[in-house]
Parts: structure tokens; C-alpha cells; sequence
């Protein structure tokens, strides 16, 4: 395999140059500045959060992979862009089935496993429908699903999954409509899925981190009820 052959996937390019796709390029920042807010605001809290710090730093890479594709646009550079988002979705599946949900490690190690199972058959079978995007259905399912599950336990939690959601929705739809638009918007949509994707990683760390432990509040339930 030749890690170094260029790769056209994007209405903006135009050719292989490092800048051929400015805009896509440049609005990674977005990413950035989503993990120097989640960043800011970990550092406010107390005790350390290690879990949702292992987020920021995903959310970190994801800016600088996803910046590397854009302009070097080849083989190797298409891992450092989606290695990072897969890490993110996964890990935090996990960490939000733990903290959201009170799912034992077992019983959120497992369900996470299924998902990653899972997730490429069902990109496949709705690949004619949305095209490249459709691998990402299956991480637009579980934050609805998730939000769902934790509604009695924190309806502030589920509702701001929800409406996380929502906006994951919206950032989808300019995803999809990157190619189709093209004859009509020479610079494409990319660039708005980065900008609302980055706004939706930011509210999927905020929301973390402000929830409560599943095991903290449990004991902060018995205290008051002693």
C-alpha cells in the first residue's frame, strides 16, 4: 500500500497541494478551541477528573489528525484523522454508560465491545442512503439511546444528550451533503461539519464532566435520606 497517495474525498479540493482544502483545513482550530474550553474548565474542578482529561486529549488529537488530512490528504494521514474520532467515540460510550447510565464496567466493557461490533455493518447497510457519513450513524444512535437510559436518573443529563443530538443530527447533514451541494457550493459543507462537530464534542465533555459519579451519587442519595 503507498501511505503517500493522494486522496480526493472533498467538494474544495481541487488537487493534490497541501492548501487545496482551506477551509476544511482551517476550521480544525474548532476542535482546538473545544479542548481549550473542556481544558479550562477541568482545571476550575476538584478533585481531578482523570477520565474526562483522557477525553480533552482525544478531542486534542482529533483537531490535529483531522487538520493533517485536510492538507497532506493521503493514506497516512487519513489514519491520524480517524483513529482519534473512533478512540473518542468508543471511550466515551464507555465512560458515559459508567457515569450516566450506573452500568457496571463489565456490563458498559461489554456493551461498548458490541457496539464496535456492530457499528461497521451498520454503516454498511445504510451507506446507500448517506453515503461516507454513514458510518457515523451508529454514534448518532447512542447518544439518543444513552440519553434515554440515564432520563430518570438526571433529566438536565438527558436532555443535554438529547439535544447533543440534535446538533450531531445537523452536523451529519452537512457531512452527507458535501458532495451532492458541490455544483452549487464549490467550497463544499465540510467545513460546517467541523464547526458543529466541534461544538458537539465540546457539550458531550461539559456534559461529563458536570455529571455527577453514578457511585458519588448514590452516596450523596443515602446521606440525604439518613
Amino acid at each position: 500500500m503507498n501511505w503517500t497517495e493522494s486522496l480526493d474525498q472533498y467538494c474544495e479540493r481541487l488537487d493534490a497541494s497541501f492548501w487545496a482544502e482551506p477551509l476544511n483545513a482551517v476550521t480544525n482550530a474548532a476542535f482546538l478551541v473545544a479542548a481549550a474550553l473542556a481544558l479550562r474548565i477541568w482545571l476550575q474542578r476538584a478533585p481531578r477528573d482523570w477520565s474526562a482529561l483522557a477525553l480533552i486529549g482525544v478531542v486534542t488529537a482529533t483537531g490535529i489528525g483531522s487538520f493533517l488530512f485536510h492538507t497532506y490528504a493521503n493514506r497516512w494521514s487519513l489514519l491520524a484523522d480517524v483513529i482519534p474520532i473512533a478512540i473518542f467515540i468508543h471511550l466515551y460510550l464507555f465512560l458515559a454508560l459508567r457515569r450516566f447510565v450506573g452500568a457496571g464496567a463489565v456490563v458498559a466493557g461489554g456493551t461498548t465491545a458490541l457496539f464496535l461490533v456492530a457499528s461497521p455493518f451498520i454503516g454498511r447497510l445504510a451507506a446507500p442512503l448517506v453515503g461516507s457519513s454513514a458510518g457515523y450513524l451508529p454514534a448518532l444512535a447512542a447518544i439518543f439511546v444513552v440519553g434515554a437510559l440515564c432520563l430518570r436518573r438526571s433529566r438536565d443529563t438527558a436532555l443535554g444528550l438529547l439535544a447533543t443530538g440534535a446538533l450531531f443530527t445537523l452536523s451529519l447533514t452537512f457531512r452527507t451533503l458535501d458532495g451532492p451541494a458541490c455544483s452549487a457550493l464549490p467550497f463544499g459543507t465540510h467545513f460546517l461539519w467541523h464547526v458543529c462537530n466541534a461544538g458537539v464534542l465540546f457539550l458531550l465533555m461539559w456534559l461529563y464532566m458536570r455529571a455527577v459519579p453514578a457511585e458519588d451519587a448514590g452516596k450523596t442519595h443515602g446521606a440525604a435520606t439518613a
